[in-house]
């Protein structure tokens, strides 16, 4: 069965660094676009970064343009998100995500705290 699993969150001062890893299984992963979409408390989940199945392609949130990249390893089955310059604005969960054949697919999520 498909399965997404996160790692790499935690506190993090401001102007710091943090990359999140995306580990994919069940599907093949080369075949897919791949997105990570991050809810902090209170607010809807907005997709921050998306990178198409090769890795040629990718977009980004607004927020994040040029703080955030998006990265993947097709032999490693995984996704990254790299993130710098992070703000206390960044702090939510993060989750990958993967549409495969019609179906969604979350991972748990990995929390990022951004604090002094």
């Amino acid at each position: 069965q498909v399965q997404l699993v996160e790692s790499g969150g935690g506190l993090v001062q401001p102007g710091g660094s943090l990359r999140l890893s995306c580990a994919a299984s069940g599907f093949t992963f080369s075949n897919y676009a791949m997105r990570w979409y991050r809810q902090a408390p209170g607010k809807e989940r907005e997709l921050v970064a998306a990178i198409s199945y090769g890795g040629g392609r990718s977009n980004y949130v607004d927020s994040v343009k040029g703080r955030f990249t998006i990265s993947r390893d097709n032999a490693k089955n995984t996704v990254y998100l790299q993130m710098n310059s992070l703000k206390s604005e960044d702090t939510a969960v993060y989750y990958c995500y993967a549409s495969v054949l019609g179906k969604d697919y979350w991972g748990q999520g990995t929390q990022v705290t951004v604090s002094s």
